[in-house]
């Protein structure tokens, strides 16, 4: 029985932490398991900001009468829209819903970070690390079902086939660069934006704090768009059919 409790609370622990860690506290297996990280419950409040936000929209959504809500998410859906169509053309919009999905996730991922006890998930390199490897998959997967795997895979090669041998390493090493380039990026840009705003909050108060936290929310505005423009531009490269 005691080799089963502890199964069951490693198993919990490492794979459903908090519903286990709740769980075997309750019943007494393990009331010293150790909690959710910080992280992990700020993507949860963030992934629910954003059902709740979209299932307030769905019953409100009007072509008659549009309320404020839908106005934004509008103008948000013709931004990415427009830019999708101008970085990877024509099909573009097949591609919106994950560009969208991503650009609001690691959005509001940022700017949880500015309301006080909270902090933005994105400043932990795992959050963007696995934001990055999503859309390392995604336009290698639509890459593939756009061009074949025998089309996608020969533009590792490079234009020439004398060149292969040289182009190839070359290619791949680029690729597996891109995840990493990603996760520094938005990982580096969130966590010194969030030491800034804390150190000054602690120095000083009232116009200067609001000063960088204003700050804050550009450079979380500024990260999750660059962010989806360089993924607009993986799978841009990933779809096109002049490899």
């Amino acid at each position: 029985m005691h080799e089963t409790e502890l199964w069951i609370t490693k198993l919990f622990n490492e794979y459903l932490a908090g519903v286990g860690n709740t769980l075997t506290g309750i019943v007494g297996i393990a009331p010293t398991a150790r909690p959710w990280a910080n992280f992990v419950t700020m993507q949860i409040v963030v992934a629910a900001i954003i059902v709740v936000l979209f299932a307030m929209l769905r019953p409100r959504l009007s072509s008659v009468q549009p309320g404020k809500l839908q106005h934004t998410f509008e103008l948000i859906y013709d931004f990415l829209r427009g830019q999708a169509d101008e970085q990877v053309g024509h099909d573009g919009h097949k591609y919106v819903a994950y560009f969208g999905t991503i650009f609001i996730f690691i959005l509001f991922s940022n700017l949880i970070g500015v309301i006080p006890g909270m902090e933005a998930p994105t400043m932990v390199p795992s959050v963007p690390a696995g934001c990055a490897l999503a859309t390392f998959f995604y336009y290698n997967i639509v890459g593939v079902q756009a061009n074949g795997i025998v089309k996608y895979l020969a533009h590792f090669a490079g234009p020439m086939p004398l060149l292969a041998p040289l182009m190839i390493p070359i290619e791949l090493v680029s690729h597996l660069a891109r995840p990493l380039s990603l996760t520094i990026r938005l990982f580096a840009n969130m966590y010194a934006g969030e030491q800034v705003t804390m150190v000054f909050l602690k120095l000083t108060f009232l116009f200067v704090p609001a000063i960088f936290m204003g700050l804050h929310v550009f450079v979380s505005f500024l990260q999750a768009y660059i962010f989806m423009l360089l993924t607009m531009m993986y799978v841009a490269g990933a779809v096109s059919h002049e490899h």
